[in-house]
């Protein structure tokens, strides 16, 4: 009926002499498993639970019922990640900043700042008014007003402000580009307007960022283009002092793409090309001069034959020598008419012989002014040579002057580009905000929902059970589970006894009850204490009175009696016995008579009216218990008594502030130790068991009293699953939870 293991090594070795820590021994494991420890706890907690379960249901039934109706009235907006752009002109913001993870986190928050709700108060004047506060059931002493103080209406507006941040809810929907906008009074219509303007009042406010950044940028370009218009104009002025100082007159010149001058033609190299061409041209001519000089005859040349003189000249000649000819045949060339044509050609040979030297003369005229000609074009080129080197050498500076001009022109360029497209992109006024729903005046109230809050505060009160189970078990010392015996103390657990309606003596008389059963197994467990069996010899102490130790002095001796052997019990708590009380004999002498010499022990033995069982009351209380037990007369007493009994078992009183026990555990084989489950103080029963080891006391091991099985799903009650039949179980509201005490 025990739910120990391994008792008779246990109980041979008595108290491990290594105690374990708080929280359980090194090699200890426990083996009660996880759901069926918490189900314990549940069932053994149960009327805390349930009474702060109940509370904070009626708490939440009670708080709706009170609570004014709420109204929540909603908008929606469209969220956009790029801005409209209307003119196709790009602005301050990156195309891609919208793509950034913290592009709509932000705004959120933006819709949630206490600038947009600041904006909200002043835009519908709810500091100037009551209907915000009313709406909200806030008292406010100040009425509005236009007469209001300055400080006044600046509070009053915070406190609206304040109000609004508290009440308005920002609501993303997941996976989408839209976003709920709610507010929540007691006022329908001022929920709708404060909802709509909000919304108005964020669209604004964007806007206006974006404006005071165009703003911002547009004024930094001005000083900007300020001071590149100035850097330009000194550049391209010592450009032109520079050329103007050199002689470098530029004819034209080109910018590639990116606005910088790639080619440039001057006057000295637009010379110097045509002048060379002209040398060019000259060359050929007195080469040509030259061929035509020495190469040919006269009559033969070019210019002879093409002569219209000499060709005419030569024409005539020809019918001339035709009509001599003529002549010669029929007369005499001293014939006059031959003669005279004869004259006529001669002179036309000499005019021809005239004029082709002429014609030699001019090739010689033309070939002198041709060499004359080349030369001096030679001359002019080897100057305008000279000068365009010299110009080439000035041009390094003088390109270094137009690159700088460049450079300013370019960014001069840009910058006003930029100024220009920022001034259109600011004044348009473009937004990524879209309203998709205006919020409507709420017909029916939002809040309270009565199952909602009653399910609120069921969540509420199992919570706070569980937190208030959690801390009653973190500092609930009492002894829970078999396993604990061995887990705190180190010591053999030898039984449980359950906590009865009645007196548990009244039990012990049906050998068939839960505590007689209880008790029988524990005496069945100490037959394994010692090599002689059950000892002859034991004490059964506790930590603090009311334990049960007395009542379990009795039980142990009477069922050792049950069995046929002879058992004396003696009430060793000579400070506040109750022994006599148990077993309905007086008190008159006793113990304390036969400790200070009355030799006599057989006169002080009292019958119980149970067989086998006798009893030695306390006796007058002495003036010090401690003195008369620290004597060796006790041990005496006991071996005398044992001469006539079989088995002697002494009620001792607890060990903490008391010397008693300890001693009297000294004069006995061992110490059956005595724990209330649940009440008992884990610290206190170690301090206890100790201190009996201190004693050189052997503990034999620990009954563990008061058991309610009805509150343990498992744990105690393990031991005691079934019964016989007889109807041994007790209800939960029949148990005296006080329990018999000692």
């Amino acid at each position: 009926m025990t739910s120990t293991i391994d008792l008779p090594q246990q109980l041979g070795d008595g108290m491990n002499p290594d105690w374990p820590a708080e929280g359980g021994g090194e090699n200890y494991v426990s083996t009660s498993p996880n759901l069926l420890q918490y189900w314990q706890i549940l069932v053994r907690r149960r009327l805390i639970i349930m009474a702060i379960v109940v509370v904070c249901v009626i708490f939440g039934f009670v708080v709706t019922l009170l609570s004014s109706p709420q109204y929540t009235a909603r908008t929606q907006v469209e969220i956009s990640r790029e801005q409209k752009n209307v003119t196709n002109v790009e602005g301050l913001e990156s195309q891609r900043e919208g793509l950034d993870s913290e592009f709509y986190q932000t705004q959120y928050s933006l819709l949630e700042a206490y600038s947009l709700a600041e904006r909200v108060a002043r835009k519908l004047q709810l500091g100037s008014n009551n209907e915000l506060f009313a709406a909200h059931g806030v008292e406010e002493q100040s009425g509005g007003g236009p007469s209001m103080s300055p400080a006044t209406q600046r509070r009053r507006e915070q406190k609206a402000i304040g109000l609004l941040l508290k009440h308005i809810s920002i609501e993303p929907i997941r996976n989408s580009r839209l976003v709920n906008i709610t507010y929540t009074s007691q006022s329908p219509v001022l929920s709708a307007k404060i909802a709509n303007t909000w919304v108005q009042a964020f669209i604004t406010a964007s806007m206006d960022r974006q404006f005071a950044s165009t703003a911002d940028a547009r004024q930094f370009l001005e000083q900007r283009l300020a001071a590149l218009r100035g850097r330009l104009e000194q550049s391209e002025r010592n450009a032109v002092v520079y050329a103007t100082n050199r002689d470098i007159v530029t004819l034209d010149s080109t910018r590639d793409q990116d606005g910088r001058t790639s080619s440039q033609r001057t006057l000295a190299s637009f010379d110097l090309e045509a002048l060379n061409k002209a040398l060019n041209d000259a060359r050929a001519a007195r080469i040509a001069a030259e061929s035509r000089t020495g190469s040919e005859a006269a009559e033969n040349s070019p210019e002879a034959l093409t002569n219209p003189a000499i060709t005419q000249m030569r024409a005539r000649r020809v019918e001339l020598s035709a009509q001599y000819a003529q002549l010669l045949v029929r007369f005499e060339p001293g014939y006059p008419a031959a003669r005279a044509v004869k004259e006529q050609i001669d002179a036309i040979d000499v005019a021809m012989a005239r004029e082709r030297t002429r014609v030699v003369a001019s090739r010689q005229l033309s070939y002198t002014e041709a060499v004359a000609n080349e030369r001096s074009l030679e001359q002019q080129v080897a100057t305008l040579k000279a000068q365009l080197d010299r110009q080439r050498q000035d041009s390094i500076q003088y390109n270094i002057y137009q690159r700088d001009a460049d450079t300013n022109r370019q960014l001069y360029d840009a910058l006003l580009q930029r100024y220009k497209e920022i001034g259109v992109a600011g004044t348009v006024g473009a937004s990524n905000i879209a309203v998709v729903d205006d919020a409507k005046v709420p017909t029916t109230p939002s809040a309270p929902n009565m199952l909602v809050n009653l399910a609120l505060a069921l969540l509420i009160g199992l919570a706070l059970s569980a937190i208030t189970v959690f801390a009653l078990e973190q500092i609930d010392e009492g002894i829970r589970s078999p396993e604990d015996v061995k887990k705190y103390f180190g010591a053999s657990l030898l039984g449980n006894v359950p906590l009865v309606k009645d007196n548990p003596l009244t039990d012990l008389e049906d050998p068939k009850s839960q505590v007689s059963e209880a008790y029988f197994s524990v005496r069945s467990i100490l037959a394994f204490a010692t090599n002689h069996g059950l000892p002859r010899s034991m004490s059964v102490s506790s930590t603090r009175p009311g334990e049960g130790k007395t009542t379990s002095a009795v039980a142990l001796a009477a069922t050792i009696a049950r069995t046929g052997k002879s058992v004396v019990i003696l009430d060793g708590d000579m400070r506040s016995p109750s022994l006599h009380r148990f077993l309905g004999v007086g008190n008159k002498t006793g113990l304390s008579n036969i400790l200070v010499g009355d030799n006599s022990v057989g006169n002080f033995i009292k019958e119980t009216g149970r067989p086998g069982l006798h009893v030695i009351t306390s006796g007058p209380l002495p003036p010090s218990a401690s003195e008369l037990l620290s004597s060796a007369r006790l041990e005496d007493v006991v071996k005398k008594l044992l001469e006539s009994y079989d088995h002697v078992v002494i009620d001792a009183p607890p060990v903490l502030g008391l010397a008693d026990a300890p001693l009297i555990g000294q004069a006995v084989e061992g110490v059956v130790f005595i724990i209330e489950a649940e009440k008992s103080s884990r610290r206190a029963a170690r301090a206890a068991l100790q201190r009996l080891e201190a004693f050189s006391s052997h503990v034999f091991g620990v009954i563990v009293t008061k058991v309610d099985f009805s509150r343990h799903a498992y744990g105690y009650g393990y031991g005691y699953g079934y019964g016989y039949g007889y109807g041994y179980g007790v209800k939960d509201e029949d148990v005296e939870l006080s329990g018999p005490r000692a």
